[in-house]
This record gives C-alpha cells, structure tokens and sequence, in this order.
C-alpha cells in the first residue's frame, strides 16, 4: 500500500501517523540486531518505515535485502530510499524493479551526497543529475505504482547554505524546486532533521503559500550522543537554538543525561507540531529503539501495555498478499518461516481456508532453522545441555512451558506468549509425562477482541478459540492418547512420524477452524485453521528442527546429538483440537496416560 493512502487514511479517522528511519548495518551481526529491534518496534504500530541508501549506492544490495525483509518478514510498510549517486539509470531500474517484484510501493527520492571522498556530486554517465530527474523516471516508466516521497530542507539544501545561513533567494529557489519535484509526481515530503520548530513551521507555511498541497512529514532526530549531535547538525547545516546548546554544555559528558534530554526537547518539538494541526512525524532512530519509543509513549501515541494486534499473526505489508487473513496454526511460533516458504503463493484464500491445497509451499532451506546470532549465545546456554536420558528432553520442554527458559529451537519468538500463561502449569505437567508441546492455545469463549492476552482485531468485538495442543510423543503414548480420544468425540487428531505413517480420526479435507472473531459490520474472522494438508507439509520441518535446530548445538560426536536422533526417528508429531470451546478440557485425556 502506498504511505500516501495510509496518510490520507489516518487523517479522515483524526489519527496521527508516525514512522521510523532506519540505515543498513555495516556487520551481519548488526543486521540481524537491526531486525530484532525492528520487530518490537513495529509492534507499535508505526504506519511505515524506511530505509536509507549508502552514499554512492555503497549499501546498494543490502539495503535491497533489508527492505524485501521488513516488508515480507517484520510485515511492515516499507519506504526505501534511492539516490542518483553512482547510479546508472539501469541500476536504478533494477533497483526499482526489484522492491516491486516483492510487494514494495514506496520509494524516498533523492539526489544523494557525494560519494566517499569527494565533496560534491557529480552526475554519473548515463544516470540523473538530481531528484527531479529520478522523479520524472519513475513517474514516466512505472506510473502509478509506486508513491513517490521526495526530501524537504525547512532551513534550504545544505549546499546552499553559507556562513548563518541560506539567503533569502537560496531558499525560495530551494522551495521552488521541492514544488517542481511534487509538481513532477511526488505525493508526500519528508523533511531533513531540525531542532527549531519555528523553522519548520514557516517552512510549511511557506510551502502552501506557492501551492505545494501534500502532506509534509517532519523529520525528527532524538539527541542521543552530544558529540554525534555535533557531527550530525554540522553536516546538514541544522541550526541549533541557543537553549539547546546551553542545556546540553553542562552534561555533555554524561550520555545517560544528554539521552534524558533528547527525549525531553523531542517530547516538545512533537508537541508543538501537533498542536498545529500537523499529525505526521518521522522518527530518524539512528537504529535506535529506547529514545524514539520514550517520545512516543510521552505523547501517548503508544503504550506497551496495549500493543493491538490486527491479526493473531502480522500479516506482511507485501502488496501481493493484502487478501491473505487465514493460515495453518502449525506455524504459529515460526511465522517467519511461513512467509519464506509461501513468498511464491500468487494467491491467498479470503474468509476460509478453502484451497489449502492449490498453492505449493516451498522446499525447506537452511533459513528455516537459523536463528538470528544475537540468540545464538542463549539458545546454545539454555539448550545445549548434557541429554542422558529422555527425562533429561522432558525437563527442557517443562522449562519452556514454565517459563524458566526464554528460547525454543521450535520457536522464533521470545519466551511464551500472553496466553500460553493461562495454561502453562498444564503444559507443565504434559510435558513432565512424555508430551513435549511446541505450540498451543487455550480455549476461549466470547473474550473482549481488546483483550491483552487473547485479543486481536482492535476493540469492539470478541474472539474465540478451540484449544489446541501440537506435541511429540512415543508410540506408546499416542497409542493410549488415540484409545483415550475414541471416548471423546469432540478431539480430533492428527498424527504422523517422520517418514511419513498417519494416524487421524479426521479426513483428508477437514479444514477445522480454531480461531475466529466476531466484529461489527463485519463478515466472520477467521485466521488461524488446522488442515491435514499444510499439517503433512509442516511436519518435515517439526522434525528436521530436532536435529538442524538443536542436535547442531553439540559436538559432532556429543552423545546427546544421538539420542536427540533417537528422539527424532521414533517419535509421532501429534495435532489435537478440543472442539468443545465451551464445556471441554483438552488436558482431561492426558490423565493417566
């Protein structure tokens, strides 16, 4: 979706709007950092984020990769930018082409600084001399598809500032080139960073009195580190108030005082901006969480006690996949690897999961079960521990139920979520008796869509679930489980070792819906199901986890890798549904088994 419609939207409903910039890491470990980051930050709700481009084009590949990754993967509305700076007009295009064929709409146009070394641009053969130019092309070659965001400088274009500042004609020509860049297709303007708020308030005013009509988002830079500040404001040639600098002179050794202020002198700016009727702002985080997220919380524009989600699973902000709002829950824990494996689906199915066939996942790769290095260090202290016996696996698997542990080798997320601590002292106990669970949700009937640990959809409505178990277990067990369930009509099953032997008391095409929400106006919700179809595919990767996700933390020849092995050939991945989400008590079969 364009950021432009999402704009548009939020002022019809009297929302304001805010986002975040982030730039490409220079490590692989930072970037996976970034991503972590990422993730609790885009559970605020930020209506889109944005990516910078290395000068010269120096991050080109990365920034590409990180951009298909925030879209697809953190599900957020992604802005990448592009800069004319070393850029032929077929890198451009393949530039464009590529954030296109993942599902991107949204492009930041800009000229670009100079590349490393030199002090001015200088337009490359057979590329564009400014943004208007890159404007222009994309407009010309791509039409409508993309929204197009274009730089604004409230105090004019760094080049054109001398000495105390822009003259008065530098900055009424700079004005007039920003409405040519509009004029020329672009529909949003971010501005360059400022600490005058004054300043940026004439610069609007200024920019309706020669007909510039779109939205202008301010670009607000939280003061983290004085010397970065310094570093920072010189480059772009920000002026920086009097107050400011006599603020931060006496702590500017002290960072932890100067980060307090930072978020002080932006809780304000934000302030006074919004209070003239300008609800947008942008937030350069500098790949920073803590001080943009304090702003945010000081204006009341998020609380982490009330973080809404749409959907129980966050559904990608690729513009190919806006009907998706159904999955298996077999992926629940692992949603990243759902997306990596259905990015080729050229169609989802809407209101029910009625064609789980149709479409083919894809192969399993080494991506499904790496973990981001940043949790390699506590995956490997809570998991790769000496495995004597099978008691030895149970007590891992209660761990995690009890919330001893903060990692799974099944899971891409952090610790147990919200509802799993309703049941967990039952999962516990499961788990102490043979069935280790990797993913579950408790029964819920008619609970407040708001709800913070059940809830989804916004407020306004009610949620509903079957609960739902997904374990493995011995052959003995199931056995006894299956002998147990013929007793119960309401549990379905199903079950299936690694080779591939079934046992099920459900056909081949029992679509089973185990989560749905009733909401005004609206059809029937219903997004999460369990199918025997996407059960069978999900399976190879359940096992392969056992011995890829966490065999692999041991020596080679470590005899826990062998009995994880073990673990693995003999053991039944097991589905159970407790239909009855009323009266049942999926927990009742496992007595005495």
């Amino acid at each position: 979706m364009k950021v432009i419609e999402k704009i548009r939207a939020a002022e019809a409903e009297g929302k304001t709007v805010f986002s975040f910039e982030y730039f490409p890491p220079k490590t692989e470990d930072g970037v996976e950092n970034l991503f972590e980051r990422m993730d609790r930050m885009v559970a605020h709700g930020p209506h889109f984020c944005d990516i910078t481009w290395g000068a010269g084009g120096s991050t080109a590949d990365l920034t590409l990769d990180i951009a298909k990754r925030m879209q697809n993967m953190v599900c957020v509305e992604t802005m990448m930018h592009l800069t004319c700076t070393n850029m032929p007009v077929e890198k451009i295009d393949h530039a464009l082409d590529t954030i296109k064929a993942n599902g991107i709409q949204n492009v930041l146009a800009l000229r670009g600084d100079p590349p490393h070394g030199q002090d001015k641009f200088v337009q490359v053969e057979g590329g564009f001399a400014c943004a208007l130019d890159l404007v222009q092309h994309i407009r010309s070659k791509y039409g409508d598809y993309f929204g197009i965001t274009v730089a604004g400088y409230p105090e004019a274009h760094p080049d054109m500032i001398e000495g105390e500042g822009a003259t008065l004609e530098a900055y009424s020509n700079d004005l007039a080139y920003l409405k040519r860049k509009v004029d020329a297709g672009a529909d949003l303007i971010i501005t360059q960073l400022f600490y005058d708020t004054d300043i940026f308030l004439k610069f609007v005013n200024d920019c309706r009195q020669i007909g510039i009509t779109c939205p202008i988002v301010p670009g607000i830079m939280p003061i983290n580190n004085y010397k970065g500040f310094l570093r920072m404001t010189g480059f772009c040639k920000t002026k920086v108030p009097a107050d400011i600098m006599a603020a931060l002179e006496p702590i500017k050794e002290n960072e932890d005082a100067v980060k307090a202020y930072g978020v002080h002198l932006g809780t304000e700016m934000c302030k006074k901006i919004l209070s003239h009727g300008i609800k947008t702002l942008h937030l350069y985080t500098l790949n920073m969480e803590k001080s943009a997220l304090a702003i945010l919380k000081n204006l009341g524009l998020v609380d982490e006690t009330k973080i809404s989600r749409p959907l129980p699973w966050r559904r990608p902000a690729n513009v190919f996949r806006v009907k998706e709002d159904v999955r298996p829950i077999f992926w629940a824990n692992r949603p990243k690897s759902y997306i990596a494996r259905t990015l080729g689906w050229d169609q989802y199915p809407r209101g029910r999961w009625g064609d789980s066939c149709n479409p083919s996942y894809g192969a399993l790769s080494d991506h499904q079960f790496m973990r981001p290095r940043a949790r390699d260090k506590k995956l490997q202290e809570e998991w790769a521990v000496p495995l004597k016996s099978i008691e030895d696996i149970r007590d891992r698997f209660m761990n995690i139920c009890l919330g001893k542990l903060k990692t799974s080798p099944w899971s891409e997320l952090d610790g147990l979520q919200p509802e799993t601590k309703i049941i967990d002292e039952k999962l516990g106990q499961i788990n102490l008796n043979g069935f280790l669970t990797i993913n579950s949700q408790p029964a819920v009937n008619g609970e407040k869509s708001d709800s913070p640990t059940v809830g989804w959809g916004g407020p306004g409505g009610y949620v509903y679930q079957k609960a739902y178990l997904e374990f493995f277990c011995s052959r003995d067990k199931l056995d006894s489980l299956v002998s147990k369930c013929s007793a119960l009509p309401a549990h379905t099953f199903m079950a299936v070792s690694k080779e591939g032997q079934c046992m099920t008391n459900v056909g081949p095409d029992a679509v089973n819906a185990v989560t749905w929400g009733v909401f005004p106006a609206k059809e029937i919700i219903q997004p999460t199901v369990v199918d025997p179809a996407s059960f069978v595919v999900w399976k190879d990767e359940a096992f392969e986890i056992w011995t890829k996700g966490w065999a692999n933390l041991y020596p080679e020849d470590d005899p826990s890798r062998k009995l994880l092995e073990e673990v693995q050939r003999s053991y039944f991945l097991v589905s159970l549904v407790d239909n009855d989400y009323i009266n049942g008590d999926i927990f009742a079969v496992f007595k005495d088994i």
